[in-house]
């Protein structure tokens, strides 16, 4: 007989990334992962570029330099940063250290699909806390919580609607929750977040022994292709994930082109500025055609269609692709009647309103 996986493995949905390409089509624009249209910083670029004589060395296996540098940059415990193979790699990790059989991981109705992912791939129960107009909502998260509660995602900003809880709101849902419950602040959207009342969460994890803080370099940085993400911890749960972390799990190209993206300060504000710019001008041009747009702070919009056949999601969709533009279908979170579109530059941001002007007009793609 052949071997069986443990329970729960068969029960998981494989992740389906976004699309990089559409067969026989020439691409205008690849909208469907939330990727930095600007590409990478120069200089990490650079940095990435002189490890090419290198790669017969292991990395140093604790990131010690960007987390110093992380530290510095946020004005951070370097001690209790731990680093990883993007931010996925961390969450992962941090089911298997706290969650398993007979437990429960609880998150938002619309939140990361890596939740529940990694709930079921270490034999716990995911669990879902309903939505007030695509925000998470505290207070049914609270009324969720039970004894088999190990662990609270929350995704602030959210993927994929782009909706935020207010720093006020997180503090009350860390205050909330029993001490034993871990929670996890996934802040991978912080960086483009400009509200007052915003907190990516670090002050809660100085606060709590039970709150944890993840980021990534895929996002603002331009770093998706190395995988670089880290989370900030209470001193006990920093010990917990570097047990069982893999000894060299951040390869040393993504160490040093992460250093370099970090110190590029005036890259990182022109990414930040280009898309306060060009979401905004998006999200306005297609409320114009009609469509329903959540309000986002991240650099997506979650865009709502018509059910009506051929005015649907999946024809906009389709139409999209056949014009070489590629968003992203999100019926997997429970919006089939939603595309998610990632704020490009601006040559793929107005192709994209044209696109979908023509496309309610119903003109031939």
């Amino acid at each position: 007989m052949a071997p069986t996986p443990r329970p729960g493995i068969m029960d998981i949905a494989p992740y389906v990334p976004g699309s990089h390409s559409v067969p026989g089509v020439e691409l205008r624009a690849v909208l469907s992962a939330n990727e930095n249209p600007l590409g990478a910083s120069p200089r990490a670029v650079a940095a990435f570029k002189a490890h090419a004589e290198k790669l017969h060395r292991y990395p140093e296996g604790g990131s010690t330099a960007l987390r110093a540098a992380l530290a510095r940059h946020y004005g951070l415990d370097a001690a209790r940063i731990v680093c990883g193979n993007g931010s996925d790699e961390l969450i992962g990790l941090l089911v298997h250290a706290y969650a398993g059989p007979g437990d429960e991981v609880l998150y938002s109705q619309y939140g990361f699909l890596m939740y529940p992912i990694a709930a079921r791939a270490n034999g716990a129960v995911p669990v879902t806390a309903p939505e007030k107009d695509f925000r998470a909502d505290v207070d049914a998260i609270l009324k969720r919580v039970t004894a088999k509660t190990r662990i609270v995602f929350l995704a602030n900003p959210n993927n994929p609607t782009g909706t935020y809880l207010s720093r006020e709101e997180v503090a009350r849902l860390a205050e909330g929750l029993p001490k034993g419950t871990l929670f996890v602040i996934d802040a991978a959207y912080a960086e483009f977040v400009v509200r007052n009342d915003y907190s990516a969460g670090s002050e809660l994890v100085d606060r709590y022994d039970n709150v944890v803080m993840t980021r990534t370099f895929s996002k603002i940085h331009g770093l998706a292709a190395l995988r670089l993400g880290w989370a900030y911890c209470p001193a006990g749960v920093a010990d917990v994930l570097n047990r069982i972390r893999g000894p060299f799990n951040v390869n040393a190209a993504a160490q040093a082109a992460g250093l370099a993206a970090l110190e590029d300060v005036a890259f990182t504000d022109a990414t930040r500025t280009h898309n306060d710019i060009w979401r905004d001008w998006l999200a306005g041009k297609l409320k114009a055609m009609g469509l329903t747009v959540t309000p986002s702070v991240g650099n997506f919009l979650l865009v709502r269609f018509a059910a009506d056949k051929g005015r649907d999601a999946n024809a906009a969709d389709a139409y999209m692709a056949r014009r070489g533009i590629i968003p992203r279908k999100v019926a997997g979170y429970g919006l089939p009647d939603c595309l998610r579109i990632t704020v490009g530059t601006e040559a793929e941001t107005r192709a994209v309103a044209d696109a979908l002007a023509d496309f309610l007009a119903g003109k031939p793609a």
